[in-house]
């Protein structure tokens, strides 16, 4: 193949040249200069200073325009500009985006640039607004890595063009390769270094600066592994060790995520951190894939409550029947929630790609260093020097100084003068031109003390220098001082938590997804709070009484069943079990962690709930009494396909005021009445109906009258009778004035429908009962409030008249 040659004829020479060169030559060639030009001079960082030509560009630039930290930002687009034109050969995106990423904190564990305005989010999802909008300055850490710069510390090269030289490395004064990591994609290779804590890397550096043939695993007790700017979990620190032993290997980052209960009704797993570069976006639209592809189960909802004030806050919502540390482990399986990050420490050393591991790259580095403080050390004090030759020119022109202006007065020209002192004073050309040109206030006997005191201070510094110089213990001293200093300015505490593979938890293996469909009680407390028990043993109240201890109803279940719970209106309000929050497996002697019946019914005004009911056709049914003093027995046929239904046909007017499941059908009812009325009889004289039914009369109600309580009791079991008189037509505490606890054996079985027999004789000023109960003993009693109340001993008189009221109540029930 032949290709016409590209080169420009000399002036005159209109000859056509044709060079022949083979196709495949001229691939090798190009291909390789192009791979090169990759690899040194835009894809891999130098070992030194841990930066790529472009970030090296822009922190040199924005240093020479004075974009320091105790000034003002200027727009990134000047910046850029600046870079674009006089250092960097390429577009000004690259430029830019390179600007963003080392303002990020969630990209750079100790960020180079001070951003102002928005420069993007974790994970890219909300990207950064345009260079012309942001604006930037150095942080103190970069003031860090081009600080003495001017002082002949590294090399200089020219630019693109020729025109200016630029920086082929940064005096970085810390670790910045392994502080910060690099990604970068070249030719034939990449490199990809995780992000480590300053403190660390640093106190390894100080430990190799004294001990240089210290080995791997003793820097490792100082570097036990990356430090990522968002935190997580690395999970499993063998190929951790392959990566500082060889420059390869890989690690798992897990979010850090915690257990909580998100709402009253559900749990919810919320992620604090991320994995390194994965943002919550991401994280999120995996999850909805998997949800809509049917491949995850359990999830309830995802919302993103992250902020500038908070941080990272990924609340996913588990749904009722789902063990939240099983899901996690699916998240960490199917999710980025678990990323794997591959190490590949490549990068140029001596202009060279080399993968080296953890001691190589701290051995480039404090080598580095090393050249850097001689370098400056020599520059110091041959400045030092120029100096003091000044100063002892200047003193030696002061001892003899109206010779001095004699002689210059008398000299013809400044040459002659020049030519005279040197003659007369042995001095330098340097010296005499300084002597020159000193103004005569400069020439006083205070001028010659502070005089004095520099020459001595300059011989002082040049002596120190010269022993830093001379001296490899002396230099080693001042890096590793140096390196300490700035560990403590920049240092901050890990951020990374470090696991073995075998401490994480493998809760998949172990716990099924779903919660079993075990034996559990659902209680309904009396301030309408419900809750689940986590097995079906009986809940047992302390003795230790506290808020909200008293249980009104509980029904026997599995958590995979569903309830009903039974209201005023004479509704039977479907409800599952699993929906409701389980309580701790210790005995516990509140509700609380319960949730409000509000939280998962939604009820009528005025609608109350009164009782709980297992819905099991098997069973008596449920009993009912309204306050008109009608009862009704309900044939336990539930509809499957129905939420809610009613039970009893009221009047208008009627609300039923007590329902009981009925366990034998052998129980006793009971109506208690305003005028202080007690009915029982066998539940056995009630004919079961159905549920349209409007039930038959229960109790005769004197006029005025109606029915307080409405209760079952089995009369083989101890129970009471519990009475408080007061002001009829009020059921607020002022109106409880008197009360009374009475065996329940004292009162006699009555016909239904009849009127019954008296439970609590009035003192004077009561006219009705304000509250009443039947139940079995002990009672327990709750304010209005829910705050537990004292009863009195038992009163074996029937009709007696009770004592005087020492709390209001509001609830009475018996053991559950």
């Amino acid at each position: 193949m032949a290709r016409r040659s590209s080169q420009t004829p000399p002036p005159g020479d209109f000859e056509e040249r044709i060079l022949d060169v083979d196709v495949v030559d001229e691939m090798q060639g190009s291909f390789l200069e192009y791979a090169y030009s990759v690899i040194y001079s835009r894809a891999l960082p130098d070992a030194r200073d841990g930066l790529k030509p472009v970030h090296r560009r822009i922190l040199y630039q924005a240093n020479e325009m004075g974009l320091r930290p105790e000034r003002g930002h200027v727009k990134c687009a000047r910046l850029v500009g600046e870079v674009m034109g006089r250092l960097h050969p390429h577009g000004d995106a690259s430029i830019y985006d390179s600007v963003v990423r080392m303002a990020q904190p969630f990209s750079m564990r100790l960020p180079l640039i001070d951003g102002h305005g928005n420069f993007g989010s974790l994970g890219n999802d909300d990207p950064p607004a345009a260079m012309r909008y942001t604006e930037s300055r150095l942080t103190a850490a970069s003031m860090a890595l081009v600080e003495s710069i001017h002082e002949e510390t590294v090399d200089f090269g020219p630019n693109y063009d020729g025109s200016e030289q630029e920086p082929l490395a940064l005096p970085a004064a810390f670790p910045n390769l392994l502080v910060n990591g690099a990604t970068g994609i070249a030719v034939g290779m990449a490199t990809n270094m995780p992000p480590h804590n300053l403190s660390e890397v640093v106190a390894a550096a100080r430990h190799l600066i004294k001990h240089p043939t210290a080995d791997l695993d003793t820097l490792m007790r100082f570097v036990p592994g990356p430090d990522l700017p968002t935190g997580g979990r690395i999970v499993g620190l063998s190929g951790i060790r392959d990566a500082y032993e060889s420059g390869r290997g890989t690690f798992k980052i897990r979010a850090t995520t915690t257990v909580e209960a998100v709402s009253a009704r559900r749990k919810g797993i919320v992620v604090t951190e991320l994995p390194y570069n994965v943002g919550p976006e991401k994280v999120i639209s995996k999850i909805k894939d998997l949800v809509n592809a049917k491949k995850l189960q359990g999830i309830a909802d995802v919302k993103d409550l992250t902020d500038r004030a908070h941080g990272l806050r990924l609340v996913i919502e588990v749904k009722n029947g789902f063990v939240p540390e099983a899901l996690l482990e699916q998240l960490y399986k199917l999710t980025p929630m678990e990323e794997t990050f591959g190490i590949n420490n490549v990068a140029l050393v001596d202009g060279q790609p080399l993968t080296l591991g953890l001691k190589e790259l701290l051995e480039v580095y404090v080598d580095h260093r090393f050249e850097v403080v001689r370098r400056r050390s020599d520059f110091r004090r041959r400045k030092r020097q120029e100096r003091l030759h000044l100063v002892e020119g200047l003193l030696i022109a002061l001892i003899d100084i109206d010779e001095v202006i004699a002689l210059i007065r008398s000299s013809d020209n400044a040459a002659q003068a020049k030519e005279r002192l040197i003659e007369r004073f042995s001095l330098s050309e340097t010296q005499t031109a300084y002597i020159l040109d000193t103004p005569l206030r400069r020439l006083t006997r205070f001028d010659r003390v502070e005089l004095e005191q520099e020459q001595a201070k300059l011989n002082s510094e040049i002596a120190e220098l010269t022993e830093i110089l001379e001296s490899d213990t002396r230099l080693r001293s001042v890096v590793s001082t140096e390196l300490g200093a700035v560990a403590k300015q920049f240092g901050t505490e890990r951020r990374t938590v470090l696991l073995e593979a075998g401490a994480a938890p493998a809760t998949s293996l172990t716990v099924p997804l779903e919660v079993a469909d075990d034996p559990c009680r659902v209680l309904l407390s009396s301030t309408g709070l419900l809750a689940r028990t986590g097995d079906g043993e009986p809940f047992e109240v302390s003795e230790k009484r506290a808020k909200n201890d008293v249980i009104v109803s509980a029904v026997p279940t599995t958590a995979r069943a569903d309830i009903g719970v039974v209201t005023s209106a004479g509704r039977v309000l479907r409800l599952p079990v699993i929906d409701l929050p389980a309580l701790p497996p210790t005995p516990s002697p509140t509700l609380a962690g319960g949730a409000l019946v509000t939280e998962f019914l939604r009820l009528e005004d005025g609608e109350r709930v009164l009782a709980l009911t297992t819905l099991d056709e098997s069973s008596p049914g449920l009993a009912l009494g309204t306050v008109q003093g009608v009862v009704k027995r309900v044939v336990p046929e539930w509809p499957a396909n129905k939420d809610e239904f009613e039970v009893i046909g009221l009047k208008e007017g009627d609300e039923v005021v007590g329902a009981v499941e009925l366990r034998t059908g052998e129980e006793d009812l009971v109506f208690i009445t305003s005028d202080a009325q007690l009915l029982r009889y066998p539940a056995g004289q009630v004919r079961p109906q159905g549920r349209p039914a409007g039930g038959m009369a229960g109790v005769k109600l004197s006029d005025g009258a109606r029915v307080l309580s409405f209760n079952a009791v089995d009369p083989a079991v101890d129970a009471v009778v519990v009475s408080v008189a007061g002001t009829a037509g009020t059921l607020t505490g002022e109106a409880q004035s008197s009360w009374k606890v009475t065996p329940f054996e004292q009162y006699p079985r009555k016909g239904r429908a009849t009127g019954g027999v008296r439970c609590q004789r009035f003192l004077r000023g009561e006219d009705a009962l304000a509250f009443a109960w039947a139940g079995p003993a002990p009672a327990r009693a709750a304010g209005p409030k829910g705050a537990p109340v004292d009863l009195p001993e038992r009163d074996p008189r029937r009709d007696g008249s009770g004592t005087p009221v020492t709390s209001p109540i509001s609830t009475v029930a018996g053991p559950v």
